[in-house]
């Protein structure tokens, strides 16, 4: 049985969310025919390339070299389907602020070399605006940190994360609500979603706040809290990625929330887009 794009395509999806079952909802394929492609690819190089476990699958290391070849067939298929059909070479994209464009940087230097004529739009703001951007037509696709809202938007979510209070004074309580009390509050924008769940806390514990103060640099926003001049809220994978000292789990009713890919509901995505998708898929 011959190979196709669709079966490297389930292959390099299941290895990036180690799930068949992920994999199968993503792709919108029955799990019974996930399952069929992935013994299809096992089958044809005679070896095992996924170790099977009670909640998922992980890469075996022949797995792992499939997977590499893979994700660069990929790249180079969505390449020359962009280039053959003589599409656009634009891409235009948001996140939020506290995401920082840098994250996206080895996929578009990859992108830049494959397209040395690629326009790039890229806004950054609070996921309110960037979902403005996207319901007003002047980007196509967003990364966002957030919860779902707007029935107009499609959201794939893509990782699961956790909110924690960060301050260097929110270490010495025992009661996770004297944290809060007499506390500044800095935040980079009072349409964010740190700033809502912070507002939400302070309401739910009849807590009086103090002085707001709006902050737009992520960097300089962290190290303010870290000296002691207020409290925040941030991501807990953003904190690791800062190696934040001064931080605090939250209450577990307010500390979920999620990584989106959001489009509008109408939009098909380009070979350019599904490039770029691919690429911040990729394992780390």
């Amino acid at each position: 049985m011959n190979i196709d794009i669709g079966d490297i395509k389930s292959f390099v999806t299941v290895a990036e969310l180690k799930s068949i079952s992920a994999a199968a909802s993503k792709l919108n394929y029955l799990q019974s025919n996930m399952t069929a492609k992935i013994k299809k690819i096992e089958n044809h190089y005679k070896r095992p390339l996924f170790i099977r476990k009670p909640k998922g699958v992980e890469l075996t290391e022949a797995g792992l070299h499939l997977y590499e070849q893979y994700k660069k067939l990929i790249f180079t298929w969505e390449e020359t389907e962009n280039k053959i059909h003589q599409q656009q070479q634009y891409l235009r994209f948001g996140t939020n602020t506290s995401l920082g464009g840098m994250r996206f940087y080895p996929s578009l230097k990859k992108l830049y070399e494959a397209y040395p004529d690629l326009s790039i739009t890229l806004k950054t703001g609070t996921t309110v605006s960037i979902e403005d951007e996207l319901l007003q037509g002047h980007i196509d696709l967003a990364y966002i940190l957030g919860r779902v809202k707007n029935k107009k938007l499609h959201y794939q979510l893509l990782a699961n994360d956790e909110l924690i209070l960060i301050g260097k004074d929110v270490i010495n309580h025992q009661k996770f609500e004297d944290c809060l009390r007499g506390q500044n509050i800095i935040v980079a924008s009072d349409q964010c979603c740190y700033w809502t769940t912070l507002n939400q806390m302070y309401s739910d514990f009849h807590i009086q706040k103090a002085e707001t103060i709006m902050i737009h640099d992520l960097e300089a926003l962290i190290n303010f809290t870290q000296i002691g001049m207020g409290i925040s809220m941030i991501a807990k994978s953003i904190a690791e990625q800062y190696q934040i000292e001064y931080f605090r789990e939250i209450p577990a009713q307010y500390k979920e929330i999620g990584l989106y890919l959001v489009t509008r509901n109408d939009h098909a995505f380009s070979p350019l887009e599904n490039q770029f998708i691919g690429l911040n898929d990729a394992l780390n």
